[in-house]
C-alpha cells in the first residue's frame, strides 16, 4: 500500500534579536499535533546581509506558505501586502503574511493575542486608566486591544512625539468612549494609572534595560509586557516586587501564534494541548 508523503508547510519569522524566539516551537508543534510537516525558520535580515525588503522577496518566491513579522518590520510591512480586514488597516501594523497566488496577504493577530492574555488573568476587571509605553507595531496593536476591552484611557507614551499623537490620533478615529492621551514622559503618563504596559523592546535579550523605574508603578493595578524573551523581563521582576497583577508577554505571544496558525493553515488546534505540548518540549 502507498502511504502518501505529510505535506509540508513552509512557514517563517522576520525579525531582529529573534535567535530565541519560540515561534519555530510552537508552529512546528502545531504542526506535529495535526499530522503535518512544518518547516519554521528565522529570517534575520543583517545576519542574511539583506535588506528586510529582500528578505521579505526571497520569502515570497521560496515556497514559503507564510512568514510571522516581527520587530522592527510590522508597520513597514503594511506597504508590501493587501489587508481586508478594515480594523488591521487602522492598526497599522502587520504580523502574519500569506503568500497567495494573487499576492501576500497581510494580517493582525496581536490584538486579538493580548485580548485573549488580559481576559485570562482579568477576566472581570476593565483595564481601567493604562498608561502605554512604546506606539510602534506591537504598542499599535495592544492599543486597540485596550479600545476592546473597554479601557476607560489610553495615555500614549513614545520616544518619538510624531508616533504617539499619530496613534492617539488613529484611537480617537475609532469614536469610543475611551479616553486617548499623549505623554511625552513614561513616568508622569503612569501616575495614577491602573495598568502600565511595555510595548518597547527594552527588557529583550540582546537589549536589556527597562521602561519604567520601580517605584513610578506604584499604585497602579497590572502590568504587562509585550516582551517575552525572557519571559520574566526586569519589568514584570519590578512590578512583581510591587505587589502588581503581572501579565506575561508569554500570554501575547501564545495567543498571536495560534491566530497565525489558523490563517497559515485554515485548521483549528487544541489550545490546551498544544500549550502543554511545547511545555513538554521545553522540560
Amino acid at each position: 500500500m502507498n502511504v502518501a508523503a505529510p505535506k509540508i508547510v513552509k512557514l517563517g519569522l522576520i525579525g531582529d534579536n529573534i535567535t530565541r524566539s519560540k515561534s519555530p516551537r510552537l508552529h512546528r508543534t502545531a504542526g506535529r499535533l495535526v499530522g503535518l510537516d512544518v518547516t519554521y525558520d528565522r529570517l534575520i535580515p543583517k545576519d542574511m546581509g539583506l535588506s528586510f525588503d529582500e528578505v521579505f522577496e526571497q520569502a515570497r518566491v521560496s515556497g514559503y506558505r507564510g512568514i510571522n513579522i516581527t520587530y522592527p518590520y510590522k508597520e513597514i510591512v503594511t506597504s508590501r501586502v493587501t489587508v481586508a480586514d478594515p480594523l488591521v488597516r487602522a492598526i497599522g501594523a502587520v504580523n502574519t503574511v500569506v503568500f497567495d497566488a494573487d499576492g501576500p496577504k497581510g494580517f493582525n493577530t496581536d490584538y486579538s493575542g493580548f485580548m485573549n492574555a488580559y481576559r485570562s488573568v482579568r477576566p472581570a476587571k476593565s483595564p481601567g486608566v493604562v498608561c502605554l509605553i512604546g506606539t510602534g507595531g506591537v504598542g499599535k496593536a495592544v492599543a486597540f486591544g485596550l479600545i476592546g476591552l473597554g479601557a476607560q484611557t489610553i495615555r500614549c507614551v513614545d520616544l518619538d512625539p510624531a508616533k504617539a499623537n499619530s496613534l492617539a490620533d488613529a484611537l480617537a478615529a475609532l469614536g469610543s468612549e475611551t479616553k486617548i492621551e499623549v505623554f511625552d514622559d513614561a513616568a508622569t503618563a503612569a501616575a495614577g494609572a491602573d495598568g502600565i504596559i511595555n510595548c518597547t523592546p527594552l527588557g529583550m535579550v540582546g537589549i536589556g534595560g527597562t521602561p519604567l523605574a520601580a517605584e513610578a508603578m506604584r499604585g497602579a493595578a497590572w502590568v504587562f509586557d509585550a516582551v517575552y524573551t525572557p519571559v520574566d523581563t526586569p519589568f514584570l521582576q519590578d512590578a512583581a516586587r510591587e505587589g502588581l497583577t503581572v501579565i506575561s508577554g508569554y500570554e501575547l505571544f501564545f495567543g498571536q501564534g495560534v491566530g497565525a496558525w489558523r490563517i497559515f493553515t485554515g485548521i483549528e488546534i487544541d489550545s490546551a494541548a498544544l500549550r502543554a505540548a511545547i511545555q513538554g518540549d521545553e522540560i
